[in-house]
């Protein structure tokens, strides 16, 4: 009895410390694994077993790439081109750096891509009296909606794509549509309920003036060392073959951790980079956070705990297929919002699974509401994602105080909505599957 009240006790703990914060998040996973080993719950060997090296893989190749992608400042000339195309428009603005905080949330991780946009975006809308807020808040949500488009994108979807075995097509030919919808309906929304600040400025000589003063100032900020031309060749290249290997899994049967690390080995030879400098962009802790959890949530299956759960709390919402995709993205919806949708996301998957062995639902439908419901479910509250987290901390360092109320008027209406579009989808899909 005492094997299995352990690491229930102890997960709940790390649960609580990740959730309030109390301590360094990597270190709250690792100690609770120490925790179990110590009691011997299990052995160092056993935990090791638990770890899903494949997402260890993808994660570590993935922050190589961005962070020698970064060192080539493309993402920054980008943004600063963006911004020149908006010509000060307050919803062009809106729209455009919109577009490329989807894009690049994507094809990247969407903390990096809110690192690099928002700084710009604060620049732009505070020189031309516009409440830069309102745009910060935009695009956290945006690089969420963004990042649950495709396998890499966001850390809910890497997860399920590396347990489960889904390969990089199959979750942009399953999540794009609905993605792209809940994209545009976003758009709309913070337009029709803040149409006051979105009002052309064209009609002012003046203020127009003002804003081509203010884009060669950014232009001189954000653009102020030298390109090297040869450098930015070689990481375009590599990203443009990562992308390639990615959707050409099937074929060259490479999986997605293997890609992304190859990638980027291959990168650090080509550019003769510094690799004790890039190696200290890598985000360390993420992957020690993620191992812990790996272990942590292997030691309940291995339990019996997970099983309990699914055949508890789960399985009695019953056998209709559409009650139990609705349950999943629902519950994964409101549950990511509020708690690190990391850990829900890995905790979930074998009760996916187990649900799954009793209730056959075709087409990988359950996953994908899994995973719509994790992704999306980050934009609930300021600490449901860390892009929301960045957002906000970057917001003040400019001086722009963005509080937990104030993000959630903006947010909370969008998530049910994009929970209702992914709602929508999956019912059709299963509809037509079955």
């Amino acid at each position: 009895m005492h094997e299995t009240l352990i690491p229930i006790v102890v997960f709940l703990l790390v649960y609580v410390a990740l959730t309030f914060e109390l301590v360094n998040k990597a270190v709250a996973a690792l100690l609770g694994v120490m925790v179990l080993i110590t009691l011997h719950v299990v052995s160092e060997h056993q935990a090791v077993e638990f770890i899903d090296f494949e997402t260890i893989m993808l994660l570590l190749g993935m922050m190589s790439i961005v962070a020698i992608l970064r060192k080539t400042r493309f993402f920054t000339i980008v943004s600063v081109r963006i911004a020149e195309m908006t010509q000060g428009s307050p919803l062009k603005i809106l729209i455009l750096f919109s577009i490329v905080t989807a894009v690049l949330s994507a094809f990247l991780d969407n903390v990096t891509t809110v690192l690099i946009i928002v700084p710009i975006v604060i620049e732009l809308t505070a020189g031309m009296g516009l409440d830069p807020k309102l745009y910060v808040i935009s695009q956290a949500i945006i690089s969420n909606i963004g990042g649950t488009a495709t396998l890499i994108g966001d850390p809910p979807n890497i997860i399920i794509g590396s347990k489960v075995g889904l390969t990089f097509n199959q979750f942009m030919l399953n999540l794009t549509l609905p993605v792209t919808a809940c994209f545009a309906v976003a758009i709309v929304y913070l337009w029709a309920t803040n149409r006051d600040k979105f009002k052309p400025i064209d009609t002012s000589l003046a203020k127009l003036f003002s804003v081509q003063l203010l884009l060669e100032k950014i232009r001189y900020n954000f653009l102020d060392t030298k390109i090297d031309a040869v450098f930015l060749t070689k990481g375009l290249a590599c990203l443009g073959l990562a992308i390639l290997l990615f959707v050409t899994q099937t074929v060259t049967k490479l999986s997605p951790g293997v890609v992304a690390m190859l990638v980027a080995m291959i990168l650090f030879v080509i550019t003769r980079i510094d690799v004790e400098e890039m190696l200290e962009e890598i985000e360390w802790s993420t992957l020690l956070f993620f191992t812990g959890l790996f272990i942590l949530v292997g030691v309940l299956e291995h339990k019996g705990v997970i099983e309990w759960i699914a055949r508890n709390i789960f399985m009695r919402v019953g056998d209709n297929p559409y009650v139990i995709v609705l349950t999943v993205l629902w519950v994964s919806g409101i549950v990511s919002g509020f708690l690190d949708n990391i850990p829900f996301t890995i905790t979930m998957i074998p009760i996916v699974r187990l649900m799954l062995e009793s209730n056959p639902i075709p087409n990988n439908i359950l996953w994908w509401a899994l995973s719509l419901g994790a992704c999306l479910g980050g934009n609930l509250t300021m600490i449901g994602a860390s892009a929301n987290i960045v957002s906000v901390g970057m917001a003040k360092k400019f001086g722009q105080e963005i509080s937990f109320i104030e993000f959630a008027r903006k947010s909370v209406v969008i998530t049910l909505i994009t929970l209702t579009i992914a709602s929508g989808y999956l019912m059709l899909y299963l509809w037509i599957s079955l």
